[in-house]
This record gives structure tokens, sequence and C-alpha cells, in this order.
């Protein structure tokens, strides 16, 4: 039998199965520039289709946490982070009604280790597939913004 790599992504329809029977762990980044302001995208898939969130992703099978965190940012925003520059926020519960298949009966739960990080200059993001745009938002216009999503409001309060 083949060895499977250290960190291995699941085929769509065993996400599928994971998703409808389990939570995931995931990671989330909290991304300051220098004025104070916070990274959000709009994301265009489920869950939190059409709302400001900021950027995050699943932590991979194997994979640890700093590498998680390492990569998320290089696929999510196309930077290089590292993640003993970023400090642990705390974990939250992400419960969502939707998934990202679309498929009914069932939602998602998150299980979400937020960090943040601040940025020591302006850093050229790299839009993906997954955001329409991202915007930089302070800590008011992120808690009154009725697009941002409420699990995103959370990091703030």
């Amino acid at each position: 039998m083949k060895a499977k790599k250290a960190s291995e992504k699941l085929k769509k329809d065993q996400l599928v199965q994971v998703v409808k029977l389990a939570p995931l762990v995931s990671i989330d980044l909290i991304i300051e520039n220098g004025k104070g302001q916070v990274l959000v995208g709009m994301r265009k898939n489920e869950p939190a289709r059409g709302f400001w969130f900021v950027p995050g992703g699943r932590i991979l099978k194997n994979e640890r946490i700093p590498q998680a965190f390492e990569r998320i940012a290089k696929n999510e925003l196309g930077l290089k982070l590292s993640y003993d520059k970023a400090r642990f926020v705390g974990a939250y519960e992400h419960i969502y009604k939707t998934n990202f298949a679309k498929k009914a009966g069932f939602g998602t739960h998150y299980i979400v280790l937020a960090h943040r990080i601040k940025l020591n200059s302006n850093c050229e993001i790299i839009l993906d597939n997954q955001h329409s745009e991202f915007v930089w938002f302070d800590k008011r216009q992120i808690l009154k913004n009725k697009k941002v999503h409420v699990n995103t409001k959370a990091y703030f309060k």
C-alpha cells in the first residue's frame, strides 16, 4: 500500500461526508495593516456566501497548525506569513445552516483557531477563487457593517 502524503486533501465526496458527520478544524487569519485595519474578503462560496469574512481555511489531515497557517495565507492571499509572528486569539465555534456543496439537510460546523498577525508593510494581496474582492476595514466598520458576518464580528467584541 502506498504511503499517503504528510497532509492530503479529501476528495469532494469524502469532504461532503465529513462535513455532514463531524466538525472541521480551521484557522482564521485576522490580518492587520499599519493603520490597524483588518483584511476581509467578500465570500463567493458557502458557507457565509455574500458576506465579508476574514481569510481562513481548514486544517488538512496530518498537517501541523503552523504549516496550515502558512499554507492558508499563501493559497488565499498570495502572502508568505510566518506563524511565529502570529498571536493565537482563541478558539471559536462557527455553525452554519449551509455547506460548500450546497447539499440539503445539513450544515457546516467549524472549530476555528483564530490568529492575529500584523503586517509590517503594504503587501500585495492576490485574489483567490473564494473571494470576489478584499478590503481593509477598521474595527468600527467591521462591527457596524451588516455585510460583515457575525462570526467575523465576534473577533472584535
